[in-house]
């Protein structure tokens, strides 16, 4: 998908991992494809480690502790429905639709990789397209029905991208 713009930041540089990159872009794009998002788009990506997520959960949500992801969707939009017209959503001055932010822990990512037996760069994958998919109006707040749409759609993702599986 063409006119994608991620502003990938790493709030330590020893986070910083080609691999790490590389397998968010990858998600992000294939999230925005499966989806039907052919608008361009800008999304702004932290990775960061417990500490800095703790402190962002702590602000954004007055939750006290680290977490895996945060998605900060800048609109309201309708889980598996992108509007047809998505003009009223344009930044005017760049002609993208900024569709919002996302802050991933790294450490929670690679303990969470170690405890579920599969890779780095499979979690963090799956994070981000978690992530994207609330950017997109998706969300878990039951149990139920919103959580499985949502969880089958991950997987949908994440099984169309080389390096996503489980193992």
């Amino acid at each position: 998908m063409k006119n994608i713009k991620i502003n990938l930041t790493f709030d330590a540089f020893t986070l910083k991992k080609p691999a790490i990159s590389g397998i968010i872009r990858k998600c992000i794009e294939a999230t925005l494809a499966a989806e039907g998002v052919t608008v361009p788009c800008e999304i702004n990506v932290l990775v960061t480690n417990d500490q800095g997520i703790h402190v962002i959960n702590k602000a954004s949500r007055d939750i006290d502790r680290p977490t895996d992801v945060l998605s900060f969707p800048m609109f309201e939009l309708e889980a598996g429905h992108p509007p047809q017209d998505w003009t009223p959503y344009l930044d005017p001055e760049s002609g993208m639709c900024p569709l919002g932010d996302m802050c991933i822990s790294l450490e929670r990512a690679c303990a969470q990789a170690k405890e579920f037996g599969h890779s780095e760069k499979r979690e963090v994958g799956y994070l981000t397209i978690h992530s994207m998919l609330h950017l997109l109006g998706y969300d878990h707040l039951d149990e139920g029905p919103q959580k499985a749409q949502m969880r089958a759609r991950e997987e949908a993702i994440a099984a169309e991208i080389p390096g996503m599986t489980r193992n």
